[in-house]
């Protein structure tokens, strides 16, 4: 059965508390989440300044000892957006194709799958219209994030764009600023700080409900500790919505509910769209 063929006998479901005025919310993590991109990292020897590519997967096993111990204690890493470590994850001169398209199409044309972990659950929330926030480490404009996820659709690999609540590449400068507020914050405070932005924009724009249900995917501990606590946070504020932190591994979901004073998890199959 082909792409076309799935999305044609699928049928749209409604929000899970539907009948009581709630919507599900997704945020999505996405490189190693939605989808695995062959985008190169670059760390610097300490003495010879030469370059070692690297994976995202890899910068997250080893992020803390890079330039400690292991096997990355030679290397740094250097935080220059035009030729540091991470600059095929920013944005290059306007009139370029940006490395982000690139890597996409990149990954359309290859035998492997390129799909995350929670590519189904992706995928389900875009075809039934379910808000989404895209929130990611990634410092591209939000445009390209969009122009990105426009490739998948040409390519049939989406049946439409995502109903956009919003979208935090947050290393992009003008993102950072907004939410860091003149604070140095780190990859993970600064993605907490759209979580929680995300929940009061969903607020405004679809009205307070207490059966509203909020949930974000990731796949690096760091950054799922400070999710965590931004949902605890904000089920403090609206203890009558639901809150879920989703663990992704493999094809394997760890489905942890919030409340206000424990957690409750699941394991859960990535084929299981409905998580939340």
């Amino acid at each position: 059965m082909t792409q076309l063929d799935l999305i044609t006998a699928r049928e749209p479901e409604p929000d899970r508390n539907f009948d009581k005025g709630g919507r599900s919310f997704y945020f999505f993590d996405l490189d190693d989440n939605v989808f695995h991109l062959t985008t190169p990292i670059y760390l610097f020897h300490k003495k010879t300044n030469d370059e070692l590519v690297i994976s995202s997967a890899e910068l997250a096993r080893h992020y803390s000892a890079i330039g400690q111990n292991g096997i990355f204690r030679d290397f740094s890493i250097n935080f220059c957006d035009r030729t540091g470590t991470f600059r095929r994850f920013r944005d290059v001169d306007v009139g370029n194709v940006q490395p982000f398209i690139e890597d996409l199409q990149s990954v359309l044309k290859q035998a492997e799958d390129w799909r995350g972990p929670s590519w189904n659950c992706f995928y389900h929330a875009a075809f039934n219209q379910r808000p989404v926030s895209l929130i990611t480490a990634r410092g591209h404009h939000p445009e390209t994030i969009k122009d990105g996820i426009s490739l998948l659709v040409k390519n049939g690999h989406l049946p439409m764009n995502p109903n956009y609540l919003s979208i935090y590449p947050v290393s992009h400068p003008e993102t950072r600023k907004n939410l860091a507020q003149d604070k140095e914050l780190s990859v993970s405070e600064l993605k907490l700080k759209a979580v929680i932005e995300s929940v009061e924009q969903a607020m405004e724009q679809y009205g307070y409900n207490p059966h509203h249900r909020f949930g974000m995917s990731d796949d690096d501990p760091k950054n799922l500790e400070l999710i965590f606590k931004a949902m605890l946070i904000l089920k403090n504020k609206y203890p009558e919505n639901s809150f879920f932190v989703i663990h992704t591994k493999d094809t394997e979901y760890v489905k942890e509910e919030v409340f206000l004073d424990h957690t409750e998890s699941k394991k859960i199959h990535s084929k299981q769209f409905n998580l939340f």
